[in-house]
């Protein structure tokens, strides 16, 4: 028997073929790119989704040969935030916007009016931003009239892959609290959300638990997908509440750091527990909270981390090749903590926690001449800690107290950029040796939806860890004064920020 999820990631969708016991037999991908058609804007074709999951789970299944046919269950993960709307025949109405999108200012602006801050935190365990859907959603309704009155479903990202491969619109806790439209301690739709916002309930997908079946692979994207029809589609979680079944992180007391596109610091929670100041999101888990099962998380997040690197990449140094971020790295090394008086601040698609400002711009600070390459990369993989640790700070004034991290994404295969996390963190870090966390813990969702196995068990049970990573404690005063610099700057530079965005 085996099980068989896919993540539809920011820039890939993941397949993934495993054992029972954890072992995976078969893995595929295939990559998309973000299209940024105007200012702010960030679209995916949710078509392009679809023929690039074909893509990836036949991947998957040319390495299994004639064993595919004993896959039992599949499980689903996804990007979270994003919006997908179909008309009454089930057409796509436009692109799907995606979580990077900023598009919504006002709309955040107007909703958080309406309902009233405080008012909306509590409901929802969250502040609203640009890229949920709820802000998306007001967009349409006030810019794109004649659309949104032919809307007739609106999905999430990973919940439009489950309506292609079962023709059930269904959603679930996770994915529903992420579009701030969600009760978040009722864990279902708010009534007084969807009233004040004159969002027919109609248009949602019913939500259900994680680890339920939503559906059954349909005889159409069988075929394409090479697969019989007829298999349970169990509901999955979205990208983050997956990567914390897939890392093991499944109690209290333990903190998650991913480095990927972004950053995120979760830790799990059993109960809701907010910041009245907005700082951060409390969502619900994979999990429901029965037999004290953590059903909830707090997190926050950073809008571009390894999209820093990317851009340095990409746009400066203009590097190509599989080996661009080794080259990068090799660079970095070179150049001492604290890149030679040389900050950045990585605030190239706004920032979320702690500043939650959509206007924020990214910025090097202490430029000199004689900083060359590798003070250039060191001080963005500094400044992506940095921010983290900016963003933690406000987890910690919530009571969240990790005594190690557990670090995962691309970043956490970079010995350099762990070294720097437990210097800034001053905490020893473990890096996740398990890869694909997300996808693994949709798998994690496909057995437990068939009843093989507990989601909580199976987590402790397949997550693997690196050598921990110790902090070097005669760095810790010079990471100290680094970051109140690091604060400092975006205080000093929060009004010209806004007035760059004007202009």
């Amino acid at each position: 028997m085996m099980l068989l999820s896919i993540d539809l990631g920011t820039s890939s969708v993941k397949a993934l073929a495993v054992s029972a016991d954890g072992s995976v037999l078969g893995r595929g991908s295939a990559e998309y790119r973000i299209e940024r058609t105007k200012p702010d804007w960030a679209e995916q074709s949710p078509e392009t989704w679809w023929q690039a999951t074909i893509v990836a789970v036949r991947a998957a299944l040319s390495e299994l040969g004639r064993r595919s046919s004993a896959i039992a269950a599949i499980g689903l993960s996804g990007q979270m935030h994003g919006t997908v709307l179909l008309d009454e025949v089930d057409n796509l109405l436009s692109p799907a916007i995606i979580w990077p999108d900023r598009r919504s200012r006002r709309q955040v602006e107007e909703i958080t009016d309406i309902i009233g801050a405080q008012r909306l935190i509590r409901l929802t365990g969250s502040p609203l931003a640009t890229g949920f859907q709820a802000a998306t959603i007001r967009w349409f309704q006030q810019e794109r009239p004649e659309l949104w009155r032919r809307v007739a479903t609106v999905l999430a990202p990973k919940d439009y892959l489950g309506w292609r491969l079962t023709g059930e619109v269904v959603s679930e806790p996770s994915d529903g609290s992420g579009t701030l439209l969600l009760d978040v301690r009722q864990r279902n739709w708010s009534p007084e959300l969807l009233d004040a916002l004159d969002i027919d309930p109609g248009l949602l997908p019913v939500i259900r638990p994680s680890a339920a079946i939503a559906g059954y692979l349909a005889r159409g994207p069988a075929g394409k997908l090479g697969l019989p029809a007829g298999i349970p589609v169990v509901n999955g979680a979205a990208d983050t509440a997956c990567g914390l079944l897939g890392a093991g992180v499944v109690s209290e007391g333990t903190l998650l750091l991913t480095i990927g596109s972004g950053g995120q610091l979760v830790a799990p929670a059993s109960k809701v527990e907010i910041d009245p100041a907005g700082r951060l999101h409390t969502f619900c888990s994979a999990l429901e909270p029965t037999g004290g099962r953590p059903g909830w998380y707090q997190m926050a997040a950073i809008l571009s981390a390894g999209l820093s690197l990317r851009w340095l990449r990409d746009q400066v140094f203009e590097l190509r090749g599989s080996g661009a971020y080794e080259a990068m790295t090799a660079l970095a090394e070179q150049s001492t903590p604290g890149a030679n008086g040389l900050l950045f601040l990585p605030y190239l698609l706004g920032e979320r926690s702690p500043h939650m400002d959509p206007q924020a711009r990214g910025l090097y600070l202490g430029l000199t001449a004689e900083h060359g390459r590798g003070a250039l990369v060191r001080a963005v993989m500094e400044g992506v800690v940095l921010a983290c640790f900016d963003a933690y700070s406000v987890l910690a004034e919530v009571g969240v107290r990790p005594d190690s991290i557990i670090m995962a994404g691309g970043g956490a295969r970079s010995k350099l950029w762990r070294q720097i996390v437990a210097d800034v963190f001053n905490l020893p870090v473990r890096p996740l040796a398990t890869e694909e966390q997300s996808a693994r813990g949709a798998v994690m969702l496909a057995g437990a939806g068939l009843g093989l196995f507990e989601p909580v068990e199976a987590a402790l049970a397949w997550a693997t860890y690196g050598p921990a990573v110790e902090p070097d404690e005669g760095l810790r005063d010079r990471y100290n004064q680094l970051l109140a610099i690091f604060r400092a700057a975006y205080q000093k530079h929060r009004r010209d920020f806004a007035e760059l965005w004007r202009i």
